[in-house]
């Protein structure tokens, strides 16, 4: 298949090209810079110059492929609303290209709010309609559905190496402006994680199925203690590690308050079931041990 990827130069969308083509598929990157561009290029994809404010870049590259995998989010946590706005409006754009055409179209979302403390997320599971997040990827493109397209989605844990980890990134520089790590309560709160390269496998394997409404999980472990998280920051970090109430938690964390109390458990049993992905890559504990730390 030829397959547009957007967010193709980025932490997960580099090496899903790699693996896309690896397996034989022709790929179209989108990216904003010559640099991203060339890096593209180089590992043997064709290249689209733009961005997700490009709604006929984005047309294009969707009615020229024979699939699309969507990627791309801007990480403006400062302007997080606008950010999932002009994302929603980037499915929309690509879907409007797709209808009609019965093409794949993979969507990226993720698993906070699918299941209440305590229990672990399914990919039957629904996001409820009055949960509180303003990014709606999973919802917008599902609902692409009945205009002929077969939209599916991979949700997202922390997906992390030595060098990235999801959410916990932009925790670290949290955790180094505060001069100490924190955790919420006693926490016990479960986050749940995968390789980047164990997600990169999926994206293939879920784009070459073609299903269409299904919810793929990226989930190589379940659920990792928030505990165990920060405290292995903490030795990395040189930094002391506390508890916070929940009521100190907005003060400490800001604009990552909601996410750090989050029990985000979740299970991948049917993602392996149907897809044959089997998770191989170092778990999260490992990675954050070796964790790679910028001057």
């Amino acid at each position: 298949m030829r397959i547009f990827v957007t967010g193709a130069t980025g932490f997960i969308g580099v090496p899903t090209v790699r693996e896309l083509i690896a397996a034989g598929h022709e790929v179209l990157g989108l990216a904003r810079s010559e640099e991203g561009a060339q890096s593209l290029a180089a590992i043997g994809a064709d290249v689209l110059h733009g961005s997700l404010n490009d709604p006929d870049i984005l047309q294009k590259g969707a009615s020229t492929s024979d699939a699309v995998i969507h990627l791309a989010f801007i990480h403006d946590w400062s302007n997080f609303a606008a950010s999932c706005e002009a994302d929603r409006r980037a499915i929309e754009a690509i879907g409007s290209a797709l209808a009609g055409s019965n093409k794949p179209f993979l969507a990226t979302g993720g698993l906070a709010g699918l299941a209440l403390p305590g229990q672990v997320a399914t990919e039957k599971d629904v996001i409820p309609l009055d949960f509180p997040f303003p990014r709606v990827s999973e919802q917008t493109a599902l609902a692409l559905i009945p205009q002929g397209i077969r939209a599916s989605v991979v949700r997202l844990p922390q997906v992390h190496d030595r060098a990235r980890q999801g959410l916990i990134t932009p925790l670290i520089e949290t955790f180094r402006q505060n001069g100490t790590c924190a955790y919420v309560g006693d926490g016990s709160n479960l986050w749940p994680a995968a390789h980047v390269l164990d997600v990169a496998r999926l994206y293939r394997l879920a784009i070459e199925k073609g299903a269409t409404g299904a919810a793929w999980h990226a989930v190589a472990e379940e659920g990792v203690a928030m505990r165990d998280i920060v405290e292995t920051l903490g030795r990395r970090l040189e930094l002391p590690v506390r508890s916070l109430s929940a009521d100190e938690a907005p003060a400490f964390f800001g604009r990552f308050a909601m996410f750090a109390g989050f029990d985000m458990r979740a299970s991948s049993a049917l993602t392996r079931q149907v897809l044959g992905w089997e998770p191989t890559g170092p778990g999260l504990i490992a990675d954050l041990a070796q964790l790679e730390i910028a001057n």
